[in-house]
């Protein structure tokens, strides 16, 4: 809004009162030419800035706002702001990791105020710099922002709301939304309750959610379910009746199914429990689980109410409670080994559908990365571990189940060797992309910041935090903590920059630690042009054994006479199906 104000004139009062308005000061109320006056009509003034063509009908209380331009409200009951900011106790019922939203916080900075308890000074920090933020005129008010509209909806307290022309916000049909932060781009409608939230950009909420206490990553889908003090990283769904997810980090590119009773306390005398689940976190129709349980990224979970607690450590695992047997069952690299099609699509769907126009939180959409990637390089000894301590053809798992009874990992020599594959094909993936070369090439990357270090010395970057969705070396965290805590990083918008700092630097991080990987896998501190000719063919039979699979898992449903019969004919069938 850039419009100069003037104050009203004499006459402009007595026909503003005159069409039913009221103010307890006059003085206190002005406006920007051109004014329109006739169209203001029954309107009691309170501690508002309203910016250029905005339309307001029908709101039955409207104060302590800040409203952009073009904001369209229709129907409300209340919409207040001024309110003290109240904090929301994400991942943990007991408060111990509250956070204060502010408008323009991203999910990783979300993330990284509620992770790091152990700092007390970097907590003091952020805790500062947001007051700073709350303490500003934009911070006391609540704030729409341009070319939103909010209609029909009841209650609206304390909550900003973001929007911008070619991004706007929509509200519609929405119960209440009380003390909370909506992003740019977001629609929330059909009976949504909120309160205590921070949504990213590009959040969907409808049909009857309830949700209090969270995080929301962008590009999530929330409806007809229960959610709270939680955190979601982006590119989430969870949209079926009866699914509940409560006290849970849930790290990205997954999917909630109908039925799901994720967090349930009633196996501890307090509430202070805890799901921590990696990205891509898929547990199938009514899986229940039990705090505090902990999953490797890419966990598919087969229906079932699963009895103690898990700490599934295999990552692309598919994990069953076998009832019958008695016995917990994880079978490693299911994702590679039978589900390839939902594997490669996974990776381009999640970067399609991204419709953000201005990225603030940087995410890392592909499912093999060096988070993940790690994570098969402990699978590998784990398996290696437990296939060594076998007497039988049965090979058990350690550690992946509070209880005694077994752990029987399904096909391991198979994922052992599925682990393998994936690991080179992430390697020469990103080599190749890079335009990699083993000679010559060295010395373009040894210009590239301080990432080929980690390569002549032959050791890989092997810790990685996913911050909201953007993966940073563990090093590369502790410095920006440090940075904050000694006031380098002054305010909220120096650690944005740093982040932005981190993203640009990823790219090459990641083609050191892809060589790192493939030096590895070798045995050697440095590949020969034989060594990269054997791994450009073996790279090649990958790359066609993925088509084939792709091929092959689509086939299954292609030829499968349960999933036809419901046509009468091909043609009806590709109609539908395409």
């Amino acid at each position: 809004m850039t419009q100069q104000y003037r104050n009203l004139t004499p006459a402009e009062i007595e026909q503003l009162e005159r069409q039913g308005n009221y103010s307890d000061d006059w003085s206190t109320v002005r406006v920007a030419d051109p004014f329109c006056i006739k169209n203001v009509r029954n309107t009691t003034f309170r501690n508002c800035v309203l910016g250029a063509n905005a339309t307001i009908r029908d709101v039955r209380l409207l104060s302590d706002y800040t409203l952009g331009d073009n904001v369209t409200l229709f129907n409300i009951g209340e919409m207040t702001g001024g309110g003290t900011s109240k904090p929301l106790e994400v991942m943990n019922e007991n408060g111990g990791r509250a956070i204060l939203p502010f408008a323009g916080m991203t999910i990783g900075e979300a993330y990284m105020w509620a992770r790091y308890r152990g700092r007390k000074k970097f907590m003091e920090r952020l805790e500062q710099m947001t007051h700073d933020v709350l303490a500003t005129d934009d911070g006391q008010r609540g704030r729409v922002g341009d070319c939103c509209t909010i209609k029909n909806t009841n209650c609206i307290r304390n909550t900003s709301i973001l929007s911008r022309s070619d991004d706007p916000t929509t509200i519609d049909g929405a119960l209440a939304l009380c003390d909370g932060v909506v992003g740019y781009g977001c629609t929330v409608e059909h009976g949504v309750i909120a309160e205590r939230f921070l949504l990213g950009e590009h959040v969907h909420l409808e049909f009857g959610l309830r949700l209090n206490d969270t995080v929301v990553g962008d590009n999530s889908t929330l409806a007809r379910c229960e959610v709270g003090n939680s955190i979601i990283f982006p590119a989430h769904e969870q949209h079926h009746n009866n699914s509940f997810l409560i006290a849970g980090l849930i790290m990205g590119q997954s999917n909630i199914a109908a039925g799901g009773t994720i967090g349930s306390n009633h196996n501890s005398r307090t509430a202070d429990n805890e799901i921590a689940a990696g990205r891509g976190f898929w547990p199938g129709l009514c899986c229940s689980f039990k705090h505090s349980s902990r999953f490797a990224s890419y966990c598919l979970l087969a229906k079932g109410d699963y009895p103690a607690e898990l700490d599934i450590t295999l990552p692309f695992a598919l994990v069953n409670n076998n009832v019958s047997k008695d016995q917990l069952e994880i079978m490693p690299a299911y994702w590679w080994m039978y589900n390839m099609y939902a594997m490669d699509r996974n990776s381009k769907k999640f970067a399609k559908r991204d419709k953000r126009v201005v990225k603030a939180q940087h995410i890392e959409f592909d499912n093999l990365a060096p988070d993940t990637t790690e994570e098969i390089f402990h699978g590998i000894m784990q398996l290696r571990a437990w296939m060594a301590a076998s007497t039988t053809d049965t090979v058990y798992a350690q550690g992946q189940e509070k209880s005694k009874r077994p752990t029987v990992v399904l096909k391991a020599a198979e994922g052992l060797k599925a682990y393998e594959d994936m690991l080179v094909f992430y390697a020469m993936k990103n080599l190749e992309s890079g335009k990699w070369h083993p000679e010559g090439e060295l010395n373009t990357l040894k210009k590239k910041k301080n990432a080929v270090k980690k390569v002549e010395s032959g050791k890989r970057e092997t810790e990685w935090v996913n911050i909201g969705g953007q993966l940073i070396a563990k090093q590369d965290m502790e410095q920006l903590i440090a940075d904050v805590e000694s006031g380098k990083l002054g305010d909220w918008t120096a650690i944005r920059a740093r982040f932005d700092t981190l993203w640009e630097a990823y790219p090459t991080q990641r083609e050191a630690h892809a060589y790192s990987v493939l030096c590895r896998i070798a045995g050697v501190d440095k590949l020969t042009d034989d060594l990269w000719q054997q791994y450009q063919q073996r790279y090649a039979e990958i790359q066609k054994y993925i088509e084939e699979q792709k091929v092959a898992s689509r086939h299954k449903d292609e030829v499968n006479p349960f999933r036809n019969m419901t046509y009468w004919d091909d043609d009806e069938r590709a109609a539908v199906l395409g």
